[in-house]
């Protein structure tokens, strides 16, 4: 484990407390979306994703279709 973990006392925490910091760690993160660095790869795959769906928007499923998917159904 890094020194930090130790130091911060993180490697003390239970397997479940960590998950949870991990999450409370990146829904902080997540909150600020316009502050997480993207390469340029991911800048141009993102770009051309919004381009595909400005071009297609009829070619989407609703998060019901992908459910039912996910589910064998």
């Amino acid at each position: 484990m890094a020194a930090r973990m130790k130091s911060l006392g993180i490697d003390r925490l239970s397997i479940g407390e960590r998950l949870a910091l991990v999450h409370e760690i990146w829904d902080s993160i997540a909150s600020f979306p316009q502050k997480i660095p993207l390469t340029e790869t991911q800048k141009r795959d993102f770009d051309r994703r919004i381009a595909e769906l400005e071009a297609n928007p009829e070619n989407v499923f609703t998060w019901k279709e992908i459910k039912a998917h996910v589910r064998g159904q």
